[in-house]
């Protein structure tokens, strides 16, 4: 019998019965509430010498289902109720698996006896060691050693040989970790001077700039910064030092246009990369990318995806010549339980659970509720205060309204803690200042609850995030957050019929990127993700997923392939008005990006795309463009410096402009403290809606979006602009629900005031200077802070980019920023402000944690902080 042929017959088998007890007891620890079935067999006796020697021989094999067994026999070992030799042979198991931080885990839970090399024989020990220094990786910038699996090992070495890689392994395997600890190196040992990290969402942005700052610690010769500001970038260029950009693909868009042909990046870090095929922004990421390679050929690039199926497609567009590598893994590091919840027959407070086990389906036990969970809602709430009333409990919701539902009904099966911990009562006043005085969040934090959605102030939710980490808060109910790249682990995820984007059923590969936050590993050794009403084909339209791993496939390329859809979109485009479009919006970010291919390079059959299509639809596409291009006179430049906006609109709107016969002042934008601004704004809102794409809309709403872009320039606190929103529906006489509106004004902050007004207000812009300079007016033109920048991190003022500057949240910027007279101050100028009154802050009435960011980003000691930064 060959080694493989025992490993199959091991799993299939041999130790398939021991493995299915050990599965359910180790089940059986993590879930609260839960009593043995009535039918349930008496426990066996786990023979461990048996399980451990055939979990010996499964660590050798490569394939997941061997691996994820092994690791099972090890985790049993170490965490059950085992003798010190078993818990010894556990540990050396993990070693065999690389598993090293679940060995960390187990020490600095007290799970193992001291002196472990001292009880093992010379060889065992003579091994052990062997396998430490063969799985260890030199960061030559600190001289340490670091222990590492072997996805992180072969990552390790194949970014310091390939100019282009492409790195993928599942959720928990300990990706970021590695990846922050290989760029600091890299920097502070390597050529690079400046780094671009990407992350695709604000929030991912915020974590990441937080744990870089955290590593460098009181390192110096290496800055961090998440603002897109040419001073930045000059004195890291200049003046010797090195930076690290952290950026959504829109604030590289932005640097890149405030540098121009200035910019280049050495190294460039794509996180969460196969966001690249998501719909409207996996274009202006790809442009992002390809942007910043032809600016420096050299461009180092390294691609970070979870558990994707083909991680090489990425590599498809490096230039000729140049060394690529991908790195794909799926081998376990922590164990994740899929386990299934069904209501007994006639008895709603109690649960059926069984875990998934293969194709089986194991009784694990019976969840008693502490009431009938009549509805949906319920049935979320109440099986996840049962099942994780330990806390570490995640819970996932479809939509931000259901997520504070859920979390309210939590809370109320939960009893008050007394006193109550302080920091959930910093958090509780910091919700009910910041946002508004009865904002869900703020009761439950005082209870050990919370929710959690995108739209919500990155202040708080890195707050939440933390005292979920912490354990302070017991239970947190997410959004799609979780599957945007936060990087938060818990001990059990509880979910029903998840979605992503309203009515769409979750993926398998999406739910096994939420699954992987259940037993992050080096804080769990195991995880579970509990799945409500399996048999229910509204909620799981094809039952719950198996595992699956992410196809890559880029947005540009999709929609090339559905057939003649683009081509007849790009016949539409140029001759249908603009409201026709409206709903078009896939469409014209592909075709946006393929004409400004196109101006740029005459052909598309030049682009590195067109060796991926097929002949006859580039040249099909290629003549669409051709007609488009011929009426379009605005030049590749301007074009590319606007991905997802169609040139041909830039080029009406700048038809627009020539034909505009009145004062042409009034084409302008009104500095945002003029009386006029508000009135400003609504006008240029309709002729980007005109003449340039239907961005803004429906056109009723406009004075809405209007004013919320004035007060978010003006640097309004979201409590003021929720304030602002309430007397706006009352001044018009619109019923609201209070819930409902501080939920709409944060969506309206993100979707319209830092998306989609940045985007369309920026073209606008460059193709009103563009007009200016031709007709002799380029006095008009302002050379302050684009508007792109000025809306992305709503300021207007130099005292607040300093502040934001200086590492400050927006949230705590404005917060300080009402105390203070002048609003042209530099860092230093704030810096010195705040230590002159640092003895008035308690009479000032602001919230203890915003209290806390100042004096960490503003008063730090000399020569302590190497980075500042923002989000």
């Amino acid at each position: 019998m060959s080694l493989t042929d025992l490993q199959t017959w091991l799993l299939s088998e041999g130790v398939r019965d021991e493995l299915d007890e050990l599965t359910k007891r180790t089940i059986v620890t993590e879930i609260d509430n839960l009593v043995p079935p009535v039918e349930a067999a008496p426990i066996a006796e786990i023979d461990w010498s048996r399980l451990l020697l055939a979990g010996s021989i499964l660590a050798r094999s490569d394939q997941r289902q061997h691996q994820e067994a092994a690791l099972r026999i090890a985790t049993g070992a170490v965490t059950l109720s085992t003798s010190e030799a078993v818990k010894d042979a556990g540990t050396v198991l993990l070693g065999k698996l690389s598993n090293f931080r679940a060995i960390s885990l187990a020490s600095e839970r007290d799970l193992l006896t001291a002196d472990l090399d001292g009880r093992l024989g010379m060889s065992l020990r003579m091994e052990a060691q062997r396998r430490q220094m063969n799985q260890a990786i030199l960061v030559e910038s600190s001289g340490r050693w670091l222990q590492v699996n072997d996805f992180q090992q072969r990552f390790w070495k194949d970014a310091a040989d390939h100019r282009w890689l492409s790195a993928s392994a599942p959720t928990a395997s300990g990706k970021t970790f590695l990846v922050l600890q290989w760029l600091i190196d890299h920097m502070q040992s390597g050529e690079a001077r400046v780094a671009v990290y990407l992350a695709p969402t604000r929030a991912l942005v915020s974590e990441i700039e937080g744990s870089l700052v955290g590593l460098l610690g009181k390192e110096g010769g290496v800055h961090v910064s998440s603002l897109p500001l040419r001073d930045k970038y000059d004195a890291a260029v200049a003046g010797g030092a090195r930076l690290i950009f952290v950026f959504t693909q829109e604030r590289l868009h932005l640097l890149a246009n405030i540098l121009g042909d200035a910019i280049a990046i050495d190294l460039l870090i794509v996180d969460e990369a196969h966001k690249i095929g998501d719909s409207q922004r996996g274009v202006i990421l790809q442009d992002a990318i390809e942007r910043a390679g032809r600016a420096n050929p050299n461009l180092k690039l390294v691609f970070i995806s979870p558990a994707t199926q083909n991680p090489e497609e990425l590599l498809a567009d490096a230039p000729e010549g140049v060394e690529v590598a991908a790195v794909d893994s799926d081998a376990p590091t922590v164990l994740q339980n899929v386990i299934v919840a069904e209501q007994v027959p006639r008895k709603p407070k109690l649960w059926n659970l069984s875990v998934r086990q293969h194709d089986a389906a194991l009784s694990v036990g019976v969840l008693q509720l502490a009431s009938s969970p009549a509805g949906l809602q319920k049935r979320l709430a109440f099986i996840a205060a049962a099942a994780g009333e330990r806390g570490g409990t995640l819970v996932y919701a479809n939509r931000a309204a259901d997520s504070e539902e859920i979390a309210d009904l939590i809370s109320q099966l939960l009893a008050p803690s007394d006193p109550p911990d302080p920091e959930l009562l910093e958090l509780a006043d910091l919700a009910r200042k910041g946002v508004h005085p009865q904002f869900k969040l703020a009761p439950l934090v005082e209870r050990g609850v919370a929710f959690h959605y995108g739209n919500m102030p990155s202040l708080i939710r890195l707050e939440v995030e933390r005292l979920f980490r912490s354990g302070k808060i017991r239970f947190l109910v997410c959004t799609s957050t979780l599957i945007e790249g936060v990087n938060l682990s818990c001990r059990t995820i509880v979910l029903r019929g998840p979605r992503k984007g309203i009515g769409h059923p979750m993926e398998p590969h999406d739910f096994w990127n939420l699954a992987g936050r259940a037993g992050r590993w080096g804080d769990e050794f195991q995880g579970n993700i509990i799945c409500i009403d399996p048999q229910d084909t509204n909620a799981w339209p094809v039952g719950v997923p198996a595992r699956s791993r992410y196809p890559i496939k880029r947005e540009s390329d999709a929609v090339i392939e559905l057939g003649d859809g683009l081509a007849n979109y790009l016949d539409r485009r140029a001759t249908a008005t603009l409201s026709e479009l409206e709903d078009s919006d896939q469409f014209e970010q592909v075709g946006s990006y393929l004409l400004a291919t196109f101006l740029r390079l005459g052909s598309i059959s030049k682009a590195a795309l067109a060796k991926r299509h097929d002949h006859a639809t580039v040249a099909k596409l290629d003549e669409r463009l051709a007609a488009i291009a011929s009426q379009i006179d605005i030049g590749p430049e301007i074009a590319g410096r606007h991905p997802g906006v169609s040139a041909l609109g830039l080029q009406r709107l700048l038809d627009a402009f020539r034909a505009y016969e009145g004062d042409i002042e009034n084409l302008l934008p009104a500095a945002v403290d003029s009386q006029d601004s508000y009135d400003r704004f609504v006008t240029i809102m309709r002729r980007i809606n005109e003449h340039l794409f239907p961005a803004f809309m429906p056109d009723g709403l406009i004075p809405l979006h209007a004013l919320i872009v004035v007060q978010w320039l003006k640097g309004f606190s979201l409590a003021a602009m929720i304030r602002k929103n309430i007397d706006y529906h009352r001044s018009r006489g619109r019923a609201f629900r209070l819930p409902v509106l501080i939920r709409h004004t944060m969506e309206l902050v993100e979707q319209i005031a830092r998306f989609r007004a940045p985007k369309y207000f920026s073209a606008y812009m460059d193709i009103l200077n563009m007009h200016l300079r031709a007709v002799g007016r380029a006095d008009l033109i302002e050379h302050d802070l684009d508007i792109g920048t000025q809306l992305e991190f709503g300021v207007s003022s130099r005292t607040l980019l300093s502040l934001m500057e200086l590492g400050v949240s927006r949230m705590s910027a404005v917060a300080l920023y009402e105390k203070i007279a002048r609003d042209d101050l530099s860092k230093e100028d704030c810096q010195a402000w705040v230590s002159e009154r640092e003895a008035q802050f308690e009479g000032m009435d602001i919230p203890a944690i915003i209290m806390r960011e100042i004096r960490e980003k503003l008063l730090p000691s000399s020569g302590e902080r190497a980075a500042t930064s923002t989000s």
